[in-house]
């Protein structure tokens, strides 16, 4: 009863006491049920079936496993929805325990143990999990060795994943090799095998010989041999082969580095030199007295010897080097065809070695191999990588079967799931629709062969989705010819009906395109029939014509589910590929913080919306409803009101900040006291707009967990030109969301007056966090987005080279983009150089994955920091009136 009322009582405020609560009432329902299993319940009856009688048994009986099966699946359903939160977990594994004695249920608590000393590991809480697998072996010692051998064994494998999560590697590694030669049971031993390889990988304990062959090799041999087709062997089959080809892989970049080395050039120079000698020797012997022609022969058998040594250490190097390529390949395709938790992170560094080793007949070969048995929705997530990559000439030195395979594929992919790909094909052919003035311009170089090949692909696609390609076509050129219609200057921020050519065509229904930013789920199965996503019903008849150097339009998508959507149709200087890939970038950083523990329960994400390109200029973005610009809400529309002239009164306007930072010689004095005629005004925006307390206090967390994991991913990837309009506020939840992306890999530096914070901590900023500022919830907020990106920074270094090596991702800035960044006052198209020489944005590629890489690892100024010390770092950065100072004026360093 007094668990009721609690419940009856509980409000907002109090959610942690809820679950809790909760959690008591079922253990409350599940002790009457194991009270009834104990004394009522005879061998062949189930709780349900013996419901309403009162009748109970002298003689306490040991429930059948049927009898369980109810009470198990809701346990285990428990497990899976407390496992994440420890303070609820542990006292239901007690409870549970504790019940499964009483029943004197021996099979049952052996399984349970199994689980909770595995999820207590995983929540790194050893001293729990060791206390489970201590239970665990005197349970098995007291029982019947026959009967259980292999949970002994099972619970020693347990023991050795403790002792390394506990960092005790080598009795890890110890234990790992003593169940190898006690273990009989060949049908568990697989996942032994492997940890040990793994392990003695991690620690290189062994050569790499003794690890393939011995253990990782071994491994995958045994679970091909005992195969089967229920998921745990299919998750089992997965590790398996993504270990085998990870560690070869990585064997595989040392030795690529290792032949790439300057003492690797330094000893084929020596070589070269050596081989000339030997040919001067064998001339001079020749023509060479008897006497001389000892000593000549001598140094010549010396000089062979030592060639012939090197050119084998040579062709070893270079065979072993292909031979770990091989490995590699042949387990990452197969981890993929088999499916599993690594198929995210195996795409990606198998789409990473066919576009940086696509001359390479195996990898071809591999490439068709993988094309032919891999379910094509796995490469969805980098289908704008791929297509970028057709006709390229970039490849035309290669294998033309490389072109071919890569078509092969993309076809494929656009035959199963055209809603996600046919797009991209569309901007591909389109990309010669460039307007005659930004024909010459760096970002808009077009490339004849991509446009021939997408065309091609078209065309070839028309004989399976005829229809739908049609009716995608006549989609795209409404957009692109509303993203550029010409306006007038008067119709800035106004509404405006459309032009009389447009009504007819916005009218039209294309029953079988989907709304372009609407979001379609990747079905596995290649099922997506009509209906099942909100198709293209038209366009409503008027447009807002937005401010800005392009006059971007805010158009209306009707959609077939009644639904209105907002969305931004843009053209003009900025190619919007650099925005939808810095997206993609942002929904792949935000699965590795959904599947971190404690990123997770602290939802922290980065907030994404949805960008379309349809030609090199032209395109269409997802309007994010619900939220204002920063700028808008700290200034006001017109620069002079705003929060700042609400609550700031006889403070400084923005105009006068910037005037006097702008003009003023002594940068640091000149702030310090922009600084001390404006205030921070940020904590207005909650008080305003969530008059409840539990409202606001949640608003303001979810506003301060958005502001530290977009802070910490945002510097990872060096995103800048962060001012106050480019951040915008959901003004529902409070969380921030990052626009106009087109500034990243610390290209700021490059801007006439160079960006030196690492990302946008202000003092509005921080006023927004309350009394603790940048300490408490930002600070480990900071610290733990940091920890999962170092934790994930293989997978990360290999996404960033993808899209680094995209040819059609132009990330660095031109000189005359950087120009065009920081000018005060709008400009024209026709200011612009068109004779300005084409410039090859991706030349610095390897410059920009090693500061990522650096980043990643915990560089900062030369010297590597822990998490800790590197987000210590960071906000003083961030924060540092020295370099806040000399910020462009527009960017608002005060605000």
């Amino acid at each position: 009863m007094d668990l009721v009322l609690a419940l009856s009582n509980a409000s907002k405020e109090s959610t942690k006491h809820i679950h809790s609560t909760v959690l008591k009432l079922q253990m409350l329902d599940h002790l009457s049920v194991v009270w009834e299993l104990r004394w009522k319940l005879g061998l062949n009856q189930t709780p349900k079936s013996y419901a309403g009688t009162e009748e109970f048994s002298l003689v306490p009986a040991v429930p059948a496993s049927n009898q369980l099966e109810l009470l198990n699946k809701e346990w285990n359903f428990i497990m899976c929805q407390t496992e994440r939160n420890l303070d609820l977990f542990e006292p239901f594994l007690a409870f549970r325990r504790a019940l499964l004695k009483i029943l004197g249920c021996g099979e049952h608590l052996v399984e349970h143990l199994f689980q909770s000393a595995s999820a207590l590991r995983k929540g790194l809480r050893f001293s729990l999990a060791a206390a489970s697998l201590y239970e665990l072996k005197e349970l098995c010692c007291h029982r019947d060795q026959q009967t259980m051998p292999n949970n002994y064994f099972l619970s020693k494998l347990e023991e050795a994943k403790l002792l390394r999560a506990q960092g005790q590697h080598d009795m890890a590694i110890g234990l790992g090799k003593y169940i190898l030669q006690n273990h009989t049971d060949k049908k568990d031993i697989s996942d032994v095998y492997r940890l040990v390889g793994k392990w003695l990988a991690e620690t290189r304990s062994s050569n790499s010989r003794t690890i393939i062959e011995d253990y990782l090799r071994h491994s995958v041999d045994l679970t091909e041999f005992h195969k089967n087709s229920d998921k745990k062997y299919m998750s089992r089959q997965c590790r398996t082969y993504f270990h085998l080809a990870h560690y070869t892989d990585n064997l595989f970049k040392s030795y690529e580095e290792r032949l790439s080395s300057n003492e690797w050039q330094a000893a084929l120079r020596l070589r070269k030199y050596k081989t000339r000698e030997l040919e001067t020797l064998m001339k001079r012997l020749k023509s060479s007295s008897k006497g001389e022609k000892t000593d000549y022969t001598a140094k010549i058998q010396e000089l062979q010897k030592q060639l012939t040594l090197d050119s084998e250490e040579a062709q070893k190097i270079q065979d072993d080097r292909d031979r770990f390529l091989s490995l590699a390949l042949q387990g990452y395709q197969r981890s993929l065809v088999v499916g599993g938790k690594y198929d995210l992170q195996v795409v990606f560094r198998l789409v990473s070695l066919w576009f940086s080793l696509f001359s390479r007949e195996q990898v071809v070969k591999s490439m068709i191999k993988t094309t032919k048995e891999v379910q094509t929705y796995k490469f969805i997530p980098l289908v704008y990588q791929i297509a970028s990559r057709l006709g390229s000439s970039k490849d035309a030195q290669g294998s033309t079967n490389f072109q071919n395979a890569l078509a092969s594929l993309l076809k494929k992919m656009a035959s199963d799931h055209p809603y996600h790909t046919i797009f991209q094909l569309f901007a591909l052919a389109n990309g010669d629709r460039v307007k005659d003035k930004q024909r010459s311009r760096s970002s808009f170089v077009v490339d004849m062969d991509k446009k021939l090949a997408a065309e091609n692909l078209l065309k070839e696609l028309s004989s399976i989705h005829g229809a739908l390609i049609r009716q995608m076509k006549q989609m795209v050129e409404i957009y692109i010819k509303l993203a550029e219609l010409e306006t007038k200057k008067e119709d800035t921020n106004k509404k405006i009906s459309l032009p009389r050519e447009f009504r007819s065509i916005c009218q039209l229904e294309l029953k079988k395109v989907p709304v372009v930013t609407a979001t379609i789920p990747v079905d596995p199965n290649c099922r997506y029939e009509e209906g099942t996503f909100p198709h293209f019903s038209g366009l409503v008849d008027s447009i807002t014509v937005m401010n800005g150097i392009n006059a971007p339009k805010v158009i209306v998508c009707i959609g077939s589910d009644g639904n209105k959507y907002r969305q931004l149709a843009k053209s003009g200087n900025d190619d919007l590929r650099q925005d939808a890939v810095m997206e993609q970038f942002f929904s792949l950083v935000n699965m590795f913080l959904q599947n971190h523990r404690d990123t997770s329960e602290r939802r922290l994400r980065i907030r994404t919306y949805k960008v379309v390109p349809f030609t090199p200029s032209a395109g269409v973005v997802e309007w994010v409803n619900g939220t204002v610009p920063l700028g808008d809400y700290l200034l006001g529309s017109t620069r002079t009101g705003g929060a700042h002239g609400r609550y700031g009164t006889g403070d400084w306007t923005f105009f006068q900040c910037r005037e006097h930072l702008a003009t003023e010689k002594d940068k640091r004095k000149a702030f310090l006291r922009i600084c001390n005629n404006s205030r921070p005004v940020m904590h207005h925006f909650f008080l305003e707009r969530f008059l409840q307390p539990a409202d606001w206090f949640q608003s303001r967390l979810a506003y301060t967990r958005s502001v530290a994991a977009s802070s910490m991913v945002g510097y990872i990837v060096g995103l800048g030109d962060r001012h106050s309009m480019n951040v915008l506020l959901d003004q529902d939840t409070a969380e921030v969301v990052h626009i106009d992306l087109g500034v990243a890999f610390e290209q700021g530096l490059m801007l006439k007056t160079p960006e030196r914070v690492p990302f946008r901590l202000t003092r509005d900023i921080i006023d927004g966090m309350g009394v603790t500022g940048v300490e408490g919830v930002f600070r480990r907020c900071c610290e733990k987005t940091l920890s999962v990106m170092r934790e994930n920074k293989e997978a990360l270094l290999t996404i960033i080279e993808v899209f680094i090596h995209d040819p059609l991702y132009k990330w660095a800035l031109s000189p005359l983009k950087a120009l065009q960044r920081q000018k005060e006052t709008d400009y024209t198209d026709s200011c612009l150089d068109d004779s300005q020489e084409a410039y090859e944005g991706n030349k610095d590629a390897a410059r920009a994955i090693l500061r990522v890489k650096q980043k990643l690892d915990g560089y900062e100024d030369g010297e590597m920091r822990s998490v800790e010390g590197q987000v210590r770092q960071l906000i003083q950065d961030a924060v540092d009136l020295d370099r806040l100072c000399q910020m462009f004026p527009g960017w608002g360093p005060w605000l």
